[in-house]
């Protein structure tokens, strides 16, 4: 699955962005399944009606793109570490979703060792990790980890990657056979 990059107009009115615009994404996905993104300025946020299931949202600022960017480079695979980076980027603003999503792949990526955590910032709200290739400095939302976090979670993640196969049932144990009765002897 492939994230497009960075629209350089607006969805909604087809208007280019400026640098420094105030932009919202959206992860949406679609009724034939497919992970679609959407940039929509801010100002035409509110007339945005996005044809699926919104993953997560968040808004950033437009930076246009130098003409020394390789095609490659623009053409960003959605990955786990390339999401997170995006959406721990200091610059966009999260909604809940998307800070629940944050703090998912935090936990995800520090076990894989992409990130490693580094303790919490100076008040305590945000937990920070270092990027183990680039060595940015990363901070997080910090959260409690609920069961009712994993089930939200769960279900964000269904959108994006598809929900999870059904399991198939077990086989129902086999009925005991009835306990044989011994006759009783015949009193003489």
């Amino acid at each position: 699955m492939h994230l497009q990059p960075l629209a350089t107009n607006c969805f909604v009115s087809g208007q280019p962005f400026a640098d420094g615009d105030r932009v919202a994404s959206f992860l949406v996905r679609n009724a034939s399944l497919e992970i679609v993104r959407y940039d929509v300025s801010e100002a035409n946020v509110a007339t945005f009606a996005p044809a699926g299931y919104v993953a997560c949202r968040w808004v950033h600022r437009f930076k246009p793109r130098s003409h020394t960017d390789s095609d490659a480079a623009r053409a960003l695979k959605l990955s786990a570490e390339n999401l997170f980076l995006t959406l721990a980027d200091p610059t966009n603003e999260l909604n809940a979703e998307s800070t629940r999503l944050v703090q998912f792949l935090a936990l995800m990526l520090e076990r894989k060792k992409v990130i490693r955590p580094r303790g919490l910032n100076a008040d305590g709200s945000k937990q920070v990790f270092e990027h183990a290739k680039t060595k940015q400095v990363i901070e997080v939302p910090a959260g409690e980890l609920t069961p009712e976090f994993f089930v939200a979670v769960q279900e964000q993640l269904s959108v994006l990657v598809g929900a999870p196969k059904p399991k198939a049932a077990a086989p129902a144990a086999p009925e005991p056979a009835p306990a044989a009765t011994e006759p009783a002897s015949a009193a003489s």
